[in-house]
């Protein structure tokens, strides 16, 4: 009986140690109701204690038939992100953005050397040799963010419950990203569902060429 006893408070402390953990399904869709894919959802805690001071994760982007895959990236603020390139031409990754600019020369396979991003915001990617090749990444300053799919849908997961600042952002949204701040609170007992309407503006693409030249590009 002492046995089962002190095993039973054993369980109890541990448990009392261990924060108990919400989940966050955002839902977004456009002016016209159509699921929006592509939009980072990023939630600030209120709380700092509930914030995660994790290393950031290695990441990539791929190049793959001459686009940027994927078309929007969103990484936690630090981390370092290679640029693969899948193709069989050479690629000329650059950025001209505030947050990050860098570039990085003629390069075929994974032979350039990582980026890091150490300032949150919108970076916005292009190639020297491929006008067309347009992407995305977004550096969240806080661990707790999530891309929708096709379906619309973002799901965080393992976030400390307590209350949040939570926003949008899409690169065809027509307004600031701070115009869609929401403050939400998180419980431990069920998952929280937010749903947000974006107006998105026309985005032009410069069209895509097809066909390589003799020196690996077109």
């Amino acid at each position: 009986m002492k046995t089962l006893f002190a095993a039973t408070s054993l369980l109890i402390v541990l448990n009392a140690g261990v924060a108990r953990a919400g989940e966050l399904q955002a839902l977004v869709k456009d002016h016209r109701g159509k699921y929006v894919a592509d939009a980072v959802i990023s939630a600030v805690p209120r709380d700092p204690k509930n914030a995660l001071h994790g290393r950031p994760p290695s990441d990539s982007v791929d190049q793959v038939d001459k686009q940027f895959v994927p078309y929007v990236k969103a990484v936690f603020i630090g981390s370092k992100v290679r640029f693969i390139n899948s193709d069989h031409i050479r690629h000329q990754v650059y950025s001209f953005s505030t947050v990050k600019k860098f570039e990085l020369p003629l390069y075929g396979g994974t032979d350039a050397p990582p980026v890091v991003f150490d300032k949150a915001g919108v970076v916005v990617l292009g190639c020297n040799i491929h006008d067309w090749m347009v992407g995305y990444i977004y550096v969240s300053e806080t661990p707790f963010f999530a891309k929708t799919a096709a379906t619309g849908v973002a799901t965080i997961e393992d976030m400390p419950a307590g209350e949040y600042t939570v926003r949008i952002w899409h690169p065809s949204m027509d307004g600031p990203e701070e115009s869609t701040v929401r403050r939400v609170t998180l419980n431990a007992e069920s998952a929280t569902h937010v749903e947000w309407e974006l107006t998105l503006k026309p985005t032009f693409r410069v069209p895509r060429v097809s066909g390589s030249g003799a020196n690996g590009y077109p």
